[in-house]
Order: structure tokens, then sequence, then C-alpha cells
């Protein structure tokens, strides 16, 4: 097996993309000393951080030296670049962000259609832990696309309660949540995307979450991993194989479905049977 140079590594810009989630790509990089842009711009929403060191950032006609932890934000046409200092080390993660499907997310929070973002940046470490957060989420394989979707809602739900000046309560809407529920215990078995949960409920995907979060204290997804976990229980007391329960209660492998089972009742499904 060849070596990788984690030097030439490091330099190299990594993106991430899934066409189950086409709103939104991720870029990051280890190390940004070479990394050198031009003053440019953007047809989609950029939001960033720098996760390590810090850079040079200019923002239309400013400019500032920004350091871990500082969030970026840069609206649709909005003049940018990050650079890096005297060959000093910095690394950072960024967010490219469809403007029509953020606009849908603002609509949740009272706002018509796509608004831009009054900041440019921001050291606020709930913002900065969140977008760490969420990169992790969606590079990581073993979640399911419903779980990544449901967090890069959440995600930008919080950067328009802390940056975007507004966010209006939600009307009641039960019978239609009440309908997002059925539809997943209807299908739970199977992996659901969020587009059939909001078709069922006639509800946006932004609103469907903080609907069904404020009415059932859990997200669809939490949700639907909670209906499954019911569902190889009554299995397990009929002494039903694990690894069939695993296979036909909608979880990946027998691992994961034994990682989730003792999250959710702190004991293995063996013992559970038992």
């Amino acid at each position: 097996m060849a070596l990788q140079n984690p030097v030439s590594n490091a330099e190299t810009p990594v993106f991430w993309r899934d066409a189950e989630l086409p709103f939104i790509e991720a870029r990051s990089i280890v190390d940004g000393r070479k990394v050198c842009y031009s003053r440019h711009s953007h047809e989609v929403f950029s939001i960033g951080a720098v996760t390590a060191g810090q850079s040079t950032y200019l923002h239309e006609k400013t400019r500032q030296t920004i350091s871990t932890g500082t969030v970026v934000l840069m609206n649709p046409g909005d003049v940018h670049a990050c650079n890096p200092i005297d060959d000093q080390p910095w690394s950072y993660i960024m967010f490219y962000v469809d403007a029509q499907w953020l606009g849908r997310v603002q609509q949740a929070c009272g706002v018509e259609g796509f608004r831009p973002i009054p900041a440019i940046h921001s050291t606020d470490p709930a913002l900065f832990s969140g977008l760490l957060d969420l990169h992790r989420m969606l590079i990581d394989p073993s979640l399911e696309s419903l779980e990544k979707h449901e967090a890069a809602i959440a995600f930008f739900v919080l950067i328009q309660q802390q940056l975007g000046g507004f966010d209006a309560p939600l009307k009641k809407v039960n019978q239609r949540v009440e309908r997002a529920a059925r539809y997943i215990n209807q299908h739970f078995l199977r992996a659901i995307r969020l587009e059939e949960i909001c078709q069922a409920a006639s509800l946006s995907e932004a609103y469907l979450i903080r609907a069904f979060e404020q009415h059932y204290h859990m997200t669809p997804h939490a949700y639907l991993i909670n209906r499954r976990i019911q569902h190889a229980q009554a299995q397990l007391r009929e002494g039903q194989p694990i690894v069939d329960i695993a296979q036909r209660s909608g979880f990946a492998d027998q691992a994961h479905f034994q990682r989730v089972f003792k999250k959710h009742l702190a004991a293995t499904p063996g013992q559970y049977r038992q």
C-alpha cells in the first residue's frame, strides 16, 4: 500500500457533497498556508470558520485578521477572500448553501423569501461549535440523510435566530405534524427522506422540523429511530435472531443496531431478550 505525503494531504482541499442533500456543499483544509484567493464572489450563501490559526479576511471594502473560533458569512454576490498571514498555519471549514433553500429555512422563522444576513462575521461559541458539529455529521457515512438534513436546518435556524434579526413564533399546526408522525409510523422500516415527510404533512422542511420538535419533543429522525427501537423490542420479545431484526428494522447493520439500542435502553439487545 502506497503511503500518502501527510504535508501534501494537509494542503489539499477536501470537498463533500451528497446527491441526497443538493442544497449544501462543504470544503475543508487542514493546512491553508498555500491557499491564496483573489477577491471573488459566489452565487450561493457561504459560511465558514477558522478552525486553527489565523488569516486575513477581506469582505467588500473591509480587511481584518480573524482567528480560531471566528465564523465568517458571505451573502450571494459579496466580494471576499480569506488568505494566510506570513506563511502561518491555519485551517478552515466552509459551507456553500443554496440561497433558495436557505430562504425556505428563513420563512419558517417568519421571513418572506431569502433575506441577506447582515453580519459578516461572528465569534459566538455556539455558532462556531454548531458549524463544526454540522460538518462532522455531513461527512459521516454512517448517518442517514434525514439526520443530516435535520442538522443542516437546525444550524441555519440558529444562524437566523442569532444573526438574522427576526424569528416569528410558530403557528399551531398539530394536525399536519400528526400526519407527519403517521407517515413515519407507516414507513419506519426503510430509509425516509425529509421531502417525503414534508409532502405528507404539507409543510416546508424547516417549518416541519421546528413544529414536530415542539409537538413531540424530538426531531422526525429521532422519532423514526425511536419507532425502530420499539419495533425491535417487540421482535426480541418474540425471540427473533438479532441479526435478522437489525436487517429488518431499518438499521445499517448489526453493529449500528447494537449501538443505537444500547443508547436508548442502556442494555444490549441480547440483555433485553434474556
